[in-house]
């Protein structure tokens, strides 16, 4: 029964997928390890290193059903590594040819490599989902683009904005993500060879060449030298799905807020039972943003792990990398069930235009203060026109009154500004900056990085 409830059958589907912990589960690590052993007999073949007819019976044999997995625990418990097992296991199912298996090769490099593939696998099924939520997000952002609402700063009405503005606030990191995904993914996905201390000195000089094809043959990048002890690229992908976490979180973070029934903008999509209270009938809580919330904590919390696990003594390291096993597969699950629950709210998100206009008219045009100030300082100087506006609000807060009444009692105002000037400029329409040329530029970044990349 698993303890984690990342991976547990019932659990489960509230933290992460089934694709992701099908890439981490343990016999995918086993296949995946006798998929490195079974690429490195070929590779050896082509270069005479073993008769080609031991490195097609190793290939053969590569398949963990073929393998006694309860021998390869016992031997793990006993050895403390799983490689021993699992080579002992091939060997004996490659027959005579067996004795040609794991040549020149140790454990790290088979458990390293192993772990590429895995990653690779991670961070395809990531960049997929990411993708489609950014496009989602982007299409979003333009039929948004002109829904106006409340900009809040401190949690309160701060300046007119759009939804769309919003939107494109979400969108902005995550096109960032895409790119940042698509430049780590070498680093973090570089096949290990490098043999019992760095220096494949039992291949002679063809250590290189096998280096070389084995990345190939395993589709991973190839590194300058082996990475027995530099760990940042595996830490550099658990960092990463820190970073993308932070800014679902962002996201799940806006939604809840915006869904409190004092606000009700925007709510997550409605699903008879979803989020449902067992008392209070009425609820529809926002659980796909809470569990945004909880698994990007998780993912945060194994980014130290890993950079620690990077002090690696000497040649190879006694324990550091023993704990990143202990980070990398949850945080691919968890990023990944926090990336699925983000899709579902951007797919499906009510979004209420009506009252985020109720909202934006809640202060009775305070909210366009800064804008009343800014079109009376060209005439009044921008510290008397502060100090008349900033009057006006408090005379309106005191009296109950909206801002374009308080304005019209301001002596100072009244005699620059009538009733159809003060109008013009608390309308929050036309006091949208930049809004449409930012939302332009996250649009056009959208479909540089999603589509054309």
């Amino acid at each position: 029964m698993p303890i984690n409830l990342a991976d547990s059958p019932i659990f489960g589907a509230l933290y992460g997928s089934d694709a992701m912990r099908a890439v981490f589960d343990d016999r995918a690590f086993c296949q995946r390890m006798l998929d490195v052993e079974a690429a490195l007999a070929r590779v050896q073949a082509r270069l005479g290193i073993i008769p080609a007819e031991a490195a097609a019976a190793i290939t053969a044999a590569a398949d963990v059903a073929k393998l006694d997995t309860s021998e390869m625990a016992a031997s793990l418990d006993n050895v403390g590594y799983p490689v021993v097992g699992l080579v002992a296991g091939l060997s004996r199912a490659a027959g005579e040819h067996g004795r040609w298996t794991h040549w020149g090769a140790t454990t790290q490099d088979i458990m390293d490599s192993a772990t590429a593939l895995q990653l690779r696998d991670g961070l395809a099924l990531v960049r997929a989902d990411l993708v489609a939520l950014a496009r989602t997000l982007a299409g979003q952002m333009q039929t948004h683009r002109s829904t106006l609402m409340a900009g809040r700063t401190h949690l309160q009405h701060a300046l007119p904005i759009t939804f769309g503005l919003k939107l494109a606030n979400w969108l902005a990191p995550l096109l960032a993500h895409v790119e940042r995904l698509d430049q780590l993914a070498p680093r973090a996905t570089a096949v290990q060879f490098g043999g019992a201390a760095g220096t494949l000195a039992s291949l002679g000089d063809a250590g290189v060449a096998v280096m070389e094809g084995l990345g190939a043959e395993l589709g991973l990048a190839i590194p300058a030298a082996p990475w027995h002890v530099g760990r940042d690229g595996l830490a550099e992908a658990v960092g990463f799905l820190g970073l993308l976490c932070g800014s679902l979180a962002k996201i799940a973070t806006d939604v809840i807020l915006l869904a409190q029934n004092e606000v009700a903008e925007l709510t997550e999509p409605y699903v008879p039972g979803r989020g449902q209270s067992s008392t209070m009938p009425q609820k529809r809580n926002p659980i796909a943003s809470e569990y945004i919330l909880a698994s990007a904590r998780g993912v945060q919390a194994l980014v130290p792990l890993m950079q620690g696990a990077m002090a690696h003594d000497h040649e190879r390291a006694t324990g550091p990398w023993q704990a990143e096993p202990l980070a990398i597969g949850q945080g691919f699950v968890l990023a990944h069930g926090a990336l699925r629950h983000a899709r579902t709210i951007a797919e499906g998100m009510v979004v209420d235009a009506a009252r985020m206009r109720a909202n934006l008219d809640l202060t009775g045009g305070l909210i366009l203060a800064e804008a009343v100030m800014m079109g009376l300082a060209p005439v009044l100087g921008r510290e008397a026109a502060h100090h008349a506006v900033k009057h006006a609000c408090d005379r309106a807060l005191a009296q109950g009154i909206d801002l374009a009444e308080a304005l019209a009692q301001e002596p100072a105002v009244a005699a620059r500004l009538d009733r159809a000037g003060i109008a013009a400029l608390i309308d929050p329409a036309k006091y949208l900056g930049s809004t449409d040329a930012f939302i332009d530029r996250v649009f056009a970044m959208s479909q540089r990085v999603l589509f054309h990349a």
